[in-house]
């Protein structure tokens, strides 16, 4: 399993990296949405943990980009993982495209459970067609 996490900042990269490491999950990194979104291009991941705000291009831009773009991996499932407590926030990301909200600081046990809701989904998805 290779996740790729779209953050700036280092420390919140670090520390989400440390966490997936513990389940022996590989995680790549990307400082901002312009490089995330050319790094899904390239190879295809098995979920993108996305932040919203982030310097240049913000997160729900980036996730509508994935979305609507024709690229091989235009159906990666997508996590958001934000600081943002806004009363709409999660059907904001939803409409984005969105598979599920986490919010920080991240727990493990709400990063690794989204994760494991997501890929069990998928996996009945692919049952199912």
């Amino acid at each position: 399993m290779i996740i790729l996490f779209v953050e700036d900042d280092p420390m919140n990269r670090r520390v989400v990296r440390d966490m997936l490491q513990v389940v022996g999950a590989e995680m790549s990194e990307a400082p901002d949405a312009e490089t995330g979104l050319r790094m899904i291009d390239e190879k295809p991941y098995t979920v993108v943990l996305m932040d919203i705000r982030m310097p240049g291009m913000d997160g729900l831009t980036a996730i509508r980009k994935i979305r609507s773009e024709s690229v091989s991996s235009a159906d990666v499932p997508v996590i958001v993982v934000t600081a943002d407590i806004a009363p709409d926030l999660k059907a904001r990301c939803f409409d984005a495209g969105a598979d599920d909200v986490i919010l920080k600081p991240v727990a493990m046990g709400d990063l690794i459970g989204s994760i494991g809701r997501i890929l069990a989904k998928t996996q009945d998805d692919l049952v199912l067609h």
